[in-house]
């Protein structure tokens, strides 16, 4: 097994946790072909601690963004990516990746990730299971089965060409996984592959505003309405209470009268209402 693998890394304002990221990045035991770590507009000292290691490493490369004046979720990270994609000069790769720069994870975490590639050949994106410390301990981020956090996505190069790469808005890492689904691949995180995310998704914003995100996504991404409203429903009880899911059916009824831009595909519309309404039916889906 000898995979060729290329990473895309959009950083913003990351000085605290970059280091830690690049040296993952540096001991693993199969290093990347090339890696383009994306400046996304850092006023700290990410950029320069980037830039430091790419006069050390030839195939790290760092590009720095204008900024913007805030940080920008979702569409902003993938215009990042892009950035970053866009200048990558090795052509013949096997994965790509797409990872965050406030990571820590195993030397050997590439090398094994591979391995569930070669071993199950419909997979078409994977990557390790998201921990964060939390009073001195590990806590495992729940997702559905289907899914694999943004912060660590691990793209077959069949798969990535077949789902015609990223969407450039809140909810492309979902939109990416569903696509893949529909089209026959597979798609998992690995439960003996761990990550420690310094960052909770969402702290760099506040809880509600990252609800209201998500429920933004949610429309981009053409959920069903009675499952947005079931989805609501079933995190009433959870943390922030009652602020969460209100903030999820503002930002869907937000993007709604806004009439944000949707994936043009009604294939990949049929295919994830028709997941969803069979969840809510207790029915087999890529969900559960």
């Amino acid at each position: 097994m000898n995979p060729r693998y290329v990473i895309v890394t959009p950083v913003r304002d990351e000085e605290k946790y970059i280091e830690s990221t690049i040296e993952s990045v540096l001991h693993q035991t199969i290093l990347p072909a090339e890696w383009v770590i994306v400046d996304d507009g850092s006023v700290d000292r990410t950029g320069e601690i980037a830039d430091r290691y790419a006069m050390q490493h030839s195939w790290i490369s760092v590009i720095h963004r204008e900024n913007r004046g805030f940080r920008k979720s979702g569409g902003g990270v993938m215009e990042a990516f892009y950035d970053g994609y866009n200048k990558l000069q090795s052509a013949h790769w096997d994965f790509i990746v797409k990872l965050d720069g406030d990571l820590d994870f195993a030397p050997d975490y590439f090398e094994k990730c591979f391995a569930h590639f070669y071993q199950d050949s419909k997979l078409g994106i994977g990557g390790g299971e998201i921990h964060h410390l939390v009073d001195g301990e590990l806590k495992l981020e729940v997702n559905p089965r289907f899914h694999v956090r943004g912060a660590t996505k691990i793209y077959k190069r069949a798969c990535w060409e077949g789902i015609e790469g990223l969407w450039l808005a809140p909810g492309w890492d979902t939109i990416d996984e569903v696509k893949a689904n529909m089209l026959g691949w597979k798609t998992y995180a690995f439960p003996e592959l761990h990550l420690l995310h310094h960052r909770f998704t969402g702290t760099e914003e506040g809880l509600f505003r990252d609800r209201v995100k998500h429920g933004v996504a949610c429309y981009v991404s053409w959920y069903h309405p009675l499952y947005v409203v079931a989805s609501c429903l079933r995190r009433l009880t959870q943390k922030p209470y009652i602020v969460g899911s209100i903030g999820i059916m503002y930002g869907f009824l937000k993007a709604h009268f806004a009439r944000l831009p949707r994936l043009e595909d009604r294939t990949y519309r049929a295919y994830i209402r028709g997941q969803q309404l069979r969840r809510l039916c207790g029915l087999q889906t890529i969900w559960k």
